[in-house]
């Protein structure tokens, strides 16, 4: 939007007479790197009287961290929520009239929405591709069905039409996103859902692939198995959160699913695609969560065998009903714990590597490393190997011969 009215870009915030600033609610981490970020704006605008401050995204949904933006920091001009960015141009005009004031507009989650605002995407390899927005879910720990709203699904056709684009454009790996993919089309009267659009992107014209996150166990499907299986540029690879091995921490959490139910997706995908690859998401120190509730998580992530885990320590998000639960662990109590689920995890991972070592991969090579090549396989590892930067976008064959935890390297074929 901003290229299109015009505007220039700067990596230099001293010289920007605009800053925009998008957030994110998920964990308070990441609200608390955007405040710093924020604080540290206020020697820029003392530098540049003139300069505008934008705040916009999920963290501004929220109520306490509205009135916090208020209070501390009074040289940000306008701040909006995620589902008023079709106004942006609007708001951005109101916001240089002379005395208009600060602006805030960042509460209606459930308001009008607009499709075919304009993209810019930046050279590379990957484009990633909303096809959904919002969450029905209600985890018992997550603020994004408060801040983003219930689910809505994009037009089916427009997804396809800017996938089209996108090919055109040259970029050779396709992203889908949704807070829960699986769920996609039920919003849109039963004409269409996840595999059917799967497929339909499957049969475009192009030298190109397909990865999609993120995926929720009480939606998954013999149905979307069987699709990634058929559909040849999906690539092996499923991001399936299980957040817990443990059924009554499950029940609290709002998850709908059990331990050996989501263990039975696992077996089902692997049994389709043997060579899938399979990430997850933990949560470590869930209010109330026992010693030996925290062994059903080790249990179930050693008979999984992840490829890898993405794992945080349980952050409270105001508003959510778990922010509520009695908790009696400490935060030291806690990290222990996460340490001894990242230990276990990062042996499996180096196994699940090793595996790979004296094979011959498909890879895309996506980016230029420090001193390599970095490619991803079609089970989304990540690998090292020696090469000319004209071979960025290109998909080639690669001998694996070294492995750890986190990457593999290779030699082109």
């Amino acid at each position: 939007m901003l290229a299109e009215m015009g505007w220039g870009f700067t990596d230099d915030e001293y010289k920007a007479d605009l800053i925009v600033i998008n957030t994110c609610a998920v964990r308070e981490h990441a609200e608390l790197r955007v405040l710093g970020n924020v604080g540290a704006l206020t020697h820029t605008k003392k530098a540049n009287a003139e300069q505008k401050i934008v705040l916009c995204g999920c963290m501004v949904q929220q109520e306490h961290r509205l009135e916090k933006i208020r209070r501390s920091f009074p040289y940000v001009d306008l701040v909006f929520g995620p589902h008023e960015l079709w106004r942006f141009p609007e708001l951005l005009e109101k916001m240089y009239l002379p005395h208009k004031g600060r602006i805030f507009e960042a509460r209606d989650i459930d308001g009008e929405r607009y499709e075919g605002l304009p993209v810019l995407r930046a050279p590379g390899v990957r484009a990633w591709l909303p096809i959904m927005n919002g969450c029905n879910n209600f985890c018992s720990y997550c603020v994004v069905p408060y801040v983003r709203g219930r689910e809505r699904s994009r037009a089916p056709e427009q997804v396809v039409e800017e996938a089209r684009e996108v090919i055109a454009s040259g970029h050779r790996e396709i992203y889908l996103l949704g807070q829960n993919v699986n769920s996609y089309g039920r919003d849109l009267g039963g004409e269409t859902d996840f595999s059917a659009l799967l497929r339909e992107l499957n049969a475009l014209d192009g030298d190109f692939i397909i990865r999609f996150m993120t995926s929720h166990p009480k939606d998954a499907s013999d149905r979307l198995f069987e699709t990634m299986a058929e559909c040849e540029k999906v690539e092996r690879h499923i991001h399936l959160p299980f957040q817990s091995g443990s059924d009554r921490v499950l029940r609290a959490m709002n998850r709908n699913y059990t331990s050996e139910h989501y263990y039975s997706l696992i077996e089902k995908a692997r049994s389709l695609m043997p060579d899938i690859a399979v990430t997850s998401d933990v949560i470590v120190g869930f209010p109330g969560e026992t010693e030996e509730e925290f062994e059903d998580t080790l249990r179930l992530v050693e008979r999984v065998r992840f490829d890898m885990l993405f794992t945080f320590i349980y952050s409270p998000r105001v508003g959510t009903p778990a922010a509520e639960m009695p908790d009696p662990y400490t935060r030291e109590e806690k990290q222990l714990r996460f340490d001894r689920l990242l230990e276990l995890q990062n042996g499996i991972s180096e196994q699940r590597q090793a595996e790979l070592v004296g094979k011959t991969v498909r890879v895309l090579i996506d980016g230029v490393g420090e001193g390599s090549l970095t490619a991803r396989t079609s089970c989304s590892r990540l690998v090292h190997v020696q090469g000319g930067s004209s071979l960025v976008g290109r998909f080639e064959n690669v001998l694996i011969t070294e492995s750890n935890s986190w990457s593999l390297k290779g030699e082109l074929t």
